[in-house]
């Protein structure tokens, strides 16, 4: 265990080519997503410099560019520490959420081709075996997934790209809940597969709908570690 509280391997390693505070920010970002770094968490510049192997210079540029996004909050006198959500900020993202999602199941009803059904398909065989093994990280990652792919072959670029904005924190309140969701998650998947495969845009809505209301209820209920 690190002296951030890090687990071994959980620091990604940044790749060379691109701006220094960009990859910081990504990989900052992107153990705050999985919660390597939990919300709450001091964060040392001079620790996290050292466990990415760079100068503290573009981990400070990047704890100020996360602050601004809301994903770390920087106290006066006390440091940066990752932001510790409410209950009404991830029930307001997950409600809109919900909105993005329904109209992204009715449009893959509509839209969605044998290659695009197979792949949802492939996605849940995958998930419900990272489920099985217990693989919290795969089972969320394959979530983002499934969902990424439904917006996929909802053919709209002007949700795709409101969804992509939500689609980061979704993962931050999705993972506290993985576990509990569990394999029912994915049967709710298989059964929203077959509606768009059956071209039911009503069904497919309504099935997406309760889907993603499940999640935030389980959220609201979860039971933090």
């Amino acid at each position: 265990m690190l002296s951030t509280g890090l687990p071994q391997g959980a620091v990604p390693k940044l790749e060379r080519p691109g701006p220094l505070r960009d990859r910081v920010y990504e990989a900052l970002l992107e153990l705050i997503t999985t919660r390597a770094l939990q919300p709450g968490q001091h964060l040392v510049e001079s620790e996290l410099a050292g466990h990415l192997g760079v100068s503290r210079q573009p981990v400070r540029e990047a704890l100020q560019r996360l602050n601004t996004e809301g994903w770390v909050d920087l106290r006066p006198a006390q440091g940066a520490f990752v932001h510790e959500p409410t209950e009404e900020e991830a029930d307001q993202l997950l409600t809109v959420r919900t909105l993005l999602e329904a109209e992204a199941a009715r449009l893959a009803a509509a839209n969605a081709d044998k290659a695009g059904i197979e792949a949802l398909e492939e996605i849940v065989a995958q998930g419900r075996l990272a489920v099985a093994s217990d693989d919290v990280d795969a089972a969320v990652a394959l979530n983002a997934r499934f969902h990424g792919k439904v917006m996929e072959l909802a053919g709209n670029a002007v949700l795709a790209e409101l969804a992509a904005q939500v689609d980061r924190r979704v993962r931050w309140y999705y993972t506290p809940v993985a576990r509990q969701r569990g394999n029912q998650s994915w049967i709710e998947h298989r059964d929203l597969i077959a509606a768009i495969a059956d071209r039911d845009e009503q069904r497919a809505t309504e099935l997406m709908r309760e889907h993603t209301e499940h999640t935030r209820r389980s959220y609201h209920a979860r039971q933090e570690p």
